[in-house]
């Protein structure tokens, strides 16, 4: 018997009550929200369960929604997949602006270390408890997180484009 998403709602729900919520279905995935502070307990319930068996972390990636209320403006979205049922979930934990911290996954999955060092390097959430978390890809000296909605997109200094070759131009039509 396949592992259907109406039983890993009603057991979440049963297990967490409101610490999950908003569940939905997405591109044949169960997308749902975790209150920032019971991922861990969400994550590793969701991995030992003996029906839900989401036993990899596939990603940990960060989203920003400047346009949300200050207390969800980031993200971090966890996917996880029962390799056993061929089953992937989505989980959203939304982070205030001001102070986006959430709990370290490495204790549950040793995966996590990479991901985790590449969402703090482009977004600045610090993952608590991280072994070693410091940038990944951008220099130790860059005070900005590019992935940030806010980060410009280009130098607006640059002197080498011409945007007619990028398709930006404005026609007078």
């Amino acid at each position: 018997m396949a592992l259907e998403n109406a039983v890993i709602q009603q057991k979440l729900i049963d297990q967490f009550g409101l610490k999950v919520s908003e569940f939905i279905q997405l591109h044949d995935i169960l997308t749902f929200e975790v209150t920032s502070d019971s991922i861990l307990e969400v994550m590793q319930f969701l991995r030992d369960d003996q029906t839900l068996r989401f036993n990899f972390l596939t990603d940990v990636c960060g989203i920003h929604y400047p346009e949300n209320e200050e207390n969800r403006q980031l993200a971090v979205v966890y996917h996880m997949h029962n390799w056993i049922d061929g089953v992937r979930i989505r989980i959203k934990c939304f982070l205030p602006l001001s102070n986006p911290e959430i709990d370290s996954a490495v204790p549950l999955f040793l995966g996590a270390n990479w991901m985790e060092r590449e969402t703090y390097d482009f977004f600045g959430i610090i993952f608590k408890g991280h072994p070693q978390l410091k940038r990944i890809l951008n220099m130790d000296e860059m005070t900005v997180f590019p992935m940030r909605k806010e980060f410009p997109l280009e130098d607006g200094g640059r002197t080498d484009k011409d945007d007619r070759f990028f398709g930006r131009t404005q026609s007078n039509c």
